[in-house]
This record gives structure tokens, sequence and C-alpha cells, in this order.
């Protein structure tokens, strides 16, 4: 095999679309998914905003048999995972079982699943608590639950970085095409949406207290208040090149070209952010410079000192508008380790289109992020081979991606 790892398939399960080409064009329309919590009653609760995946009915997705047994984010991975398959046009039945392997990202389980097994625990008595909780709410579910489905027995695992999870995922990925498996599912699905969840949210201090979706979640603007969480994420359909040609796949999305990641130091320790690191390392493993990049996918934290460290990282990188920067978590918010999933299947739809989607609602950047060419107001056309996705997640964990477009004449047929 020729160790060439790239992207085949996309499966999206995101607030404002659900399937790779709905989120696409909500995307590029402006869409926001961002809205009131519907999924419990948050009215005495300081923040109230979400991003809810909405049209989700779980049995027209999942056989009736796993409905009893899994918690709704694994119900959306489950769905995510068939669409990219689908999408890849890649028949599990037909391939080597101990050649496909699982890798996800995830951050909190089954927590609204635990939560509702706990409830019977202190309501009922143990004898009303779901067998199936004992793996429910695990961190590792979705690999279990993707892997067992399709009759996945390659290598298999789960990354647990909060918000670099889906990078660090398909990182891992990668290095399972390279040591010889060369069939991978991967990126995150993830969000805690219950009233358990949502205090877990709350304990980290950072999120968004105002009302208006459109000014809760705006990252780089001088009116930055915290950021908002949501739900969902993205499957990526990962293959050795040439086992994908041999297959006889569709001319994939892009490779996956470099990949970096760090954890920053403690506060108190005088060390710089790991950020710009971790952006070179992996320009470095991807064989490029910062005049190779034709945009980045920013974490976006929301929060007025993490974006302008971001900021700051990048303009030391590619310099003072060197390179277009975007954020479309705007439209869907932090999806936790779905985030940089579904941002790596955001720049590739962006490689595929050559367009940049915009980073929504941002209207006034602030000063310290004065040297970002942001995206704003409206998608921006442009000829992309490369993009940069970047991730920061809660405890200093820190990701950072390279796509890069295929060259050749390998036709994607619709």
């Amino acid at each position: 095999m020729s160790a060439r790892a790239v992207v085949t398939g996309l499966g999206v399960a995101a607030p404002n679309g659900l399937g790779t080409e709905e989120y696409w064009k909500a995307t590029l329309r402006g869409e926001s998914g961002i809205g009131p919590l519907t999924r419990f009653d948050a009215s005495s609760y300081p923040a109230r905003l979400a991003g809810e995946v909405t049209g989700f009915h779980a049995p027209d997705h999942v056989p009736g048999r796993l409905l009893p047994q899994t918690d709704h984010m694994t119900r959306l991975a489950l769905f995510a995972a068939d669409f990219s398959l689908a999408d890849a046009g890649a028949d599990p039945e037909k391939l080597p079982e101990y050649g496909m392997s699982v890798v996800t990202a995830n951050s909190y389980g089954g927590f609204e699943f635990g939560q509702r097994e706990l409830e019977k625990l202190w309501s009922q008595g143990g004898s009303h608590v779901s067998a199936y909780q004992s793996f429910a709410w695990f961190y590792a579910v979705n690999t279990g639950q993707i892997s067992i489905r399709h009759g996945m027995r390659g290598p298999s695992g789960v990354l647990v970085t909060e918000q670099a999870g889906g990078i660090d995922a398909t990182g891992h990925a990668r290095r399972h095409i390279r040591k010889g498996t060369p069939f991978v599912l991967t990126g995150g699905v993830d969000g805690a949406l219950s009233p358990w969840g949502w205090t877990a949210y709350l304990s980290v201090g950072e999120l968004s207290t105002r009302e208006d979706p459109r000014r809760a979640y705006l990252p780089f603007d001088a009116d930055a208040s915290g950021w908002v969480p949501g739900e969902g994420g993205a499957v990526l359909t990962v293959e050795d090149e040439e086992f994908a040609r041999e297959r006889g796949a569709t001319r994939p999305y892009g490779e996956i070209a470099g990949y970096a990641s760090g954890v920053d130091p403690r506060p108190d320790s005088g060390r710089p952010p790991v950020l710009r690191r971790v952006i070179e390392q992996a320009l470095a493993d991807a064989g490029l410079g910062p005049r190779d990049i034709d945009v980045v996918f920013a974490d976006a934290a929301g929060v007025p000192e993490p974006d302008r460290i971001e900021a700051e990282a990048v303009t030391a990188v590619f310099g003072e508008r060197g390179v277009p920067v975007t954020a479309p978590k705007t439209l869907v918010g932090r999806l936790a380790a779905g985030g940089s999933a579904l941002d790596t299947a955001t720049a590739l739809l962006a490689l595929r289109d050559g367009v940049i989607p915009p980073t929504a609602h941002v209207t006034d950047p602030a000063p310290g992020c004065a040297g970002l060419d942001l995206v704003l107001g409206a998608p921006r056309e442009a000829r992309l081979r490369t993009a940069l996705v970047l991730a920061r997640g809660t405890g200093g964990f820190t990701a950072a991606l390279v796509v890069r477009a295929l060259d050749g004449s390998w036709p994607r047929s619709a």
C-alpha cells in the first residue's frame, strides 16, 4: 500500500444541517443552528443557548435493537458513520474485517443516557437501571458501536482531548494507515445537552450568557463574551490511497497531509502557549511552508484572551493578514470533540468547491486580532489547495491538521 491517507467520505450531523451537503449549503448561506435550548428546561440557568441538531428521528437511521442501548450522541455518530461510508461508496461486508478500524474522539460520553439512568437509580432503585448503562455512558461507546455495526475488527480506539479530539483522532487514523490498516473511520460526534452536561459546561466559566443567538458567540470580535455549546460533528472515511483506487473509490476530497499536537504549559509556568509550535510542526510534517497554506480554520474560542493568543500565533507564522482565516463554527457553536472533526470536513468541502465560508456575526474585530484576514460577511471564492485546521481543548490540548487537494486525474463522480 502507498501509506498516503486520503479522505474518501464525509458524514455530517450538525445543528444547521443533517447530512454533508445540507450542512454545507446551510453554512454557505449563513444559516445558524444556534438557538434557545429545547432539550430541557434551561430557564433557571445563566446560559440558555445551544446548537442543537434538529430533524433527526433516530428510528429512521438506527436499527431498533440499538435504540435501547444508545445515547442520542451515539445515534448521531452511527448516522454520520453510515453517511460517510455511503459517500465513500464503501461496503464493509466486501472489505477485510481486520483491515478496517475505527478511531473517534469524545469528551462526554452518553451524558443524557447516564443522567436518565441515575435518576432511575435514586427515584426507583437499582433494579430499574438499564444494563446498557455499563457502556452507553462511556467515552469509547461511539467507536465500539460503529465497529460492531460494521464488523470493523482492526486496531481501534478513542481520543479524549476535548475540542482538539477530532483532529487528534484523524491524526491517529493516518498513523493506522501508515502502519498497514488501509481503511479507517475517524472524526468525532459529541455533545452533552442535558442538565448534567450543562452543569459541566458552566463549570468552565466561559459560556456566553447572552440571549441573542447572533451576538452570543463572536470569536475575534471586540464584543466577544464567551462561547455557545453545540452537539454533532463529522465522521470521515480515511483510506490508503492505493487501497481506495483498487476498490474503485471515486476521487477523494483530499489528503491528510500534516498533523501535530501538544499541551499548553500550566498558566504559572512562564512558558508560552504551544499553538505556534504546533502549527509549525504540522506544516513541517506536511512538507509545506507558511506561503503554501491557502486558508486557516481557526479554533475561535470566543473568549478575548484565548482569541488574542490564537491571533498572535497565526500572525507570527503567516504574517499580518498573510492568509485568510475563518471560523464557520459561529453558526453551530463549539461541539467539543465534534468541533474540529466538523471543521476538517468543512475545510475539505472548501477545497472541493473553491470557496471559504465566512465567520458569521463578527463585525468588529478586536484590537488584538486586527492582524487576521478574517473572512466576514459572505463566502469568499478562492483557489484553494491546502487548508490548516486548528483546535484547542479545555486543559490545554492543542492540535493542528493540514489537508491538501489531490493532484492527478481521479475524477470524483456524484
